[in-house]
């Protein structure tokens, strides 16, 4: 993460965490991606809930959609990376909103 650090993206991040409800992040990541780019983050989280919940790359495929590369990129995040699924993963199941 520190080679992508920077002001730009901190401003970024902390503009995200100023939303309150989902209607502020559809308005707020309608304006700020294609609708292209927002698909492929939630397919992106979709396959790391899906990997999370045990399922093989041939399930992940079948129910998400999502090509054999982006489940292996999501699978090495989650065993490798930084914690960022996980982390949003556990606080979703929490609060119940997340099977």
């Amino acid at each position: 993460m520190q080679k992508i650090r920077n002001e730009e993206i901190d401003r970024l991040f902390e503009a995200v965490l100023a939303l309150k409800t989902v209607e502020e992040c559809y308005n707020f990541f309608e304006d700020a991606c294609t609708i292209k780019e927002l698909k492929e983050i939630a397919q992106r989280f979709q396959v790391a809930c899906a990997l999370e919940g045990g399922m093989n790359y041939q399930e992940v495929n079948k129910e998400t959609g999502a090509s054999t590369a982006t489940i292996c990129r999501v699978n090495k995040c989650l065993n490798y990376g930084n914690d960022g699924y996980r982390t949003v993963i556990d606080r979703l199941k929490k609060e119940g909103k997340l099977a």
